[in-house]
């Protein structure tokens, strides 16, 4: 056929090296005509015939394999496989130059189509084992890239070695003497890499951990583990970027163990004015038996203190002499009894309300207790609700906020 083609040029007046380039270049376009045709016949028929057992078995993975172009890819082998079977034969009256050229595009052809199918299966089991809840929050993505680098660098090799007739490890060889310029190149790479599986295997870090960093301004949520960045999406919905060996060498803090216990917690102090502290005298105390919270510990404790002082033979006259009870310890016993009567705290968890050191502002009083909801929104409810009671009923046991004066502090009383 392609002789009878080439006598054909000739009779049409084209100089022999003319008909012989056109002739060839007309046999390589059918070469190339029929290759992908048959790549288009083999792709519609292979994945009309998936799709066909995707609607019987409704088996999630095949989904998977066809998003990720696997089926595609292995169809598309087809091609480069035909381009290689025929050459030859076309060609067989050519040049062996020519011939061996074209085969080694044809090789390398068929080394990309390998290369695509393996980076495809890639894409696909990292999408299998992200839609796994055991491996979902998994800092998968990094892994990945690093596979898909090391995949793609021994093919550039292969390729290399194909187009030049070299051992492809011989040239491993002479690139592991220019080790030391790889590495400078690729050094974020590597160390990306490294970081990655230390954030790994360390638990240090996975997607959907509410992390912050100060250095980098960054406190919110991980949406993103990859070979060279940690993606945080922050509280007001913006994105930074952070190198992994960053998270490696300085230090960071990771929320996710008080999400994991269940408690989220509170420690808040409000300053009471010293002047207001004083010792409860007795129609004190009755007044503070009527608060429900508050009336078995009233009666518990003035009997214990009635017993000391009764046992020491103590001068009840002078205030000073034995115990007595005082308005902020009173307080200080509402505010246990209050936190643990609300259902929105953690009940397992550390609840205590202190003294702080005295200073120039007052006495700080603090809270210190854990929200049941670790939610945002939940966990502010419910520290407004708490202080907002707090600063509510100070005033019913004698005492004083101590804050700096204000207008209303100077204003003349009538």
């Amino acid at each position: 056929m392609l002789y009878r083609l080439n006598q054909l040029l000739l009779t049409l007046g084209l100089s022999p090296y003319w008909a012989n380039l056109l002739n060839q270049c007309i046999a390589f376009c059918i070469v190339l005509t029929i290759a992908f045709t048959a790549d288009y016949i083999c792709r519609r028929l292979l994945l009309s015939v998936v799709a066909r057992i995707i609607e019987r078995t409704k088996v999630k993975w095949y989904n998977v394999l066809l998003d990720n172009r696997l089926l595609s890819n292995i169809a598309r082998i087809v091609a480069p496989f035909i381009i290689s079977s025929l050459v030859p034969m076309v060609f067989a009256h050519s040049s062996t130059k020519l011939v061996g050229f074209l085969m080694k595009l044809t090789d390398i052809y068929i080394l990309i189509t390998i290369l695509c199918i393996i980076n495809s299966l890639f894409k696909s089991i990292y999408t299998l084992y992200s839609l796994n809840e055991k491996f979902r929050d998994r800092p998968l993505k990094g892994l990945l890239q690093t596979m898909q680098v090391a995949l793609w660098f021994v093919g550039v090799v292969i390729g290399i070695a194909i187009l030049f007739n070299r051992n492809p490890l011989t040239l491993l060889a002479g690139l592991s003497a220019s080790a030391a310029i790889l590495m400078l190149v690729f050094k974020d790479s590597i160390m990306g890499v490294v970081s990655g599986v230390q954030l790994s295997a360390n638990n240090m870090l996975k997607v959907g951990d509410w992390i912050t960093i100060p250095k980098y301004n960054a406190d919110g949520v991980v949406v993103e583990v990859t070979l060279n960045t940690v993606k945080v999406r922050n509280w007001d919905n913006t994105i930074s970027t952070i190198p992994p060996y960053a998270l490696v060498s300085d230090s960071f803090q990771n929320w996710r163990g008080m999400e994991e216990s269940g408690g989220r917690r509170i420690k808040r102090s409000i300053s009471i004015d010293m002047n207001s502290v004083r010792f409860c005298t007795p129609p004190m105390l009755e007044k503070f038996k009527e608060i429900t919270l508050l009336k078995s510990y009233i009666e518990k404790t003035e009997s214990e203190i009635e017993a000391y002082n009764e046992e020491m033979g103590i001068d009840n006259s002078v205030l000073v002499n034995g115990r007595r009870q005082t308005n902020l310890g009173v307080f200080r016993a509402y505010l246990v009894a209050y936190l643990r009567s609300l259902p929105r705290i953690n009940q397992e968890q550390t609840l205590l309300v202190r003294h702080l050191q005295p200073t120039e502002d007052g006495l700080p009083v603090e809270l210190y207790f854990f929200s049941a909801n670790t939610e945002w929104i939940a966990y502010e409810d419910l520290q407004a609700d708490v202080f907002d009671h707090l600063l509510a009923i100070i005033p019913e046991f004698g005492l004083r906020v101590f804050q700096s004066p204000t207008g209303y502090d100077f204003k003349k009383q009538p």
